[in-house]
């Protein structure tokens, strides 16, 4: 039986304010169109459907249409709810939904009931594990404490119950949503810390034939049988050496995983992070390469350059990112804030601002000029209101 594992879709989700949506509906087409030509038995959605708890509507129309189509298509498909999700919004219907062959799963209760599919090796039980906050289901579960690892643990204990009360040779595939130990995280996946803990090890899906996991952005394999899909889309440039794609998971007659390959998934657009001085960038031929990527750029400049942005983004026209790492800057004593500004004019402390963002040099005669203006029409207007009172 062949499954296609995806997860962390964050429709509605913008990229340093560019519009996703016309992307994120790009990777749909050429999802449905990978399920049609590798006749895919299943597809597994594992989590983060949306990028906010209550979404733009464009992006509801996007998913509702993505439903549509497959449903059309007649291949069973399971998703469950992640932790940008809103669980309860996003199963609205769902028992209704599941007549077509849309199995949403986001109620935690439910979790030991699967949608069982069968092929000429016999059934595959398919458990939607939705994302567990430890805080709101420790009760439920009868976990012992308030932890990722004791929810889970215990929700697959329903599950393997579930599992070991079926016929012999049953195959099972879990979808879950979690930060599981030895998982390479990026910047752009919300905290999910419990208590400082947030990371779940892998022996807590023992027992089942494939973990369909989502939370981390970035695809990769925990074990053979426990797997992350990871975001078709970058969505920080902390992604910028990952490559995108889906599991295609076939899993044997004994519950082998007999295949697993990477369908890679559209990119927009490519990713750059170039680091130096202003003027290198701007005539280093080795980033011709980057001219049309999305780039974030941190200048090295000792002092910071005129007009950076708009210098930029005449050779590099998608630049979304600019940060400032002087080169040489001394690093700031151990001295509290406050320890040193004692002693210093408001006029001096306005005067090491502009020398810190702009990464050395002090304020010449013209700014100091226009800051003991702003300082003194600030005096009189506070003498005016105290005046008035």
């Amino acid at each position: 039986m062949k499954f296609l594992h995806t997860s962390d879709w964050h429709l509605g989700r913008a990229f340093h304010r560019v519009n996703l949506l016309g992307a994120q509906a790009g990777f749909v087409d050429h999802l449905v169109e990978t399920v049609r030509e590798r006749e895919v038995d299943a597809v597994l959605v594992a989590g983060d459907v949306y990028d906010r708890a209550v979404p733009p509507l464009p992006a509801v129309e996007l998913f509702d249409r993505t439903l549509h189509r497959l449903a059309d298509l007649g291949v069973p498909t399971v998703m469950i709810s992640g932790n940008h999700d809103s669980a309860r919004r996003l199963g609205v219907g769902a028992g209704l939904i599941d007549r077509a062959g849309i199995h949403l799963r986001t109620d935690p209760a439910g979790c030991a009931h699967p949608v069982v599919l069968a092929d000429a090796h016999g059934e595959v039980a398919l458990y939607g594990l939705p994302y567990l906050e430890p805080a709101l289901v420790k009760d439920q579960f009868s976990a012992d404490k308030v932890s990722h690892e004791a929810v889970l643990g215990a929700a697959m204990d329903r599950i393997r119950a579930d599992l070991a009360a079926r016929a012999p040779g049953t195959r099972s595939v879990v979808l879950a949503h979690a930060f599981v130990t030895g998982g390479q995280a990026s910047d752009s996946e919300r905290d999910i810390t419990v208590g400082g803990v947030e990371a779940v090890p892998a022996s807590v899906f023992d027992g089942v034939d494939y973990a369909a996991l989502g939370h981390l952005h970035g695809c990769q394999t925990i074990n053979e049988r426990v797997r992350y899909s990871g975001s078709p889309l970058a969505y920080s440039f902390s992604e910028v050496h990952h490559r995108k794609t889906m599991w295609l998971i076939e899993l044997g007659a004994d519950g082998e995983i007999a295949g697993a390959e990477r369908i890679d998934t559209p990119v927009p657009r490519p990713l750059a992070r170039l680091r130096g001085r202003l003027d290198d960038l701007l005539a280093d031929p080795a980033h011709a390469v980057h001219e049309d990527a999305w780039v974030e750029a941190t200048l090295t400049d000792p002092v910071r350059p005129d007009d950076p942005m708009a210098r930029l983004a005449a050779r590099f026209p998608h630049t979304l990112s600019l940060a400032f790492d002087p080169e040489g800057r001394e690093e700031e004593s151990g001295s509290s804030y406050a320890q040193r500004l004692r002693g210093r004019s408001d006029q001096e402390i306005a005067e090491d601002f502009v020398a810190h963002v702009r990464g050395g040099g002090r304020a010449d005669e013209a700014e100091r000029a226009v800051l003991q203006g702003a300082f003194d029409d600030v005096r009189a207007d506070d003498s005016r209101q105290e005046t008035h009172r």
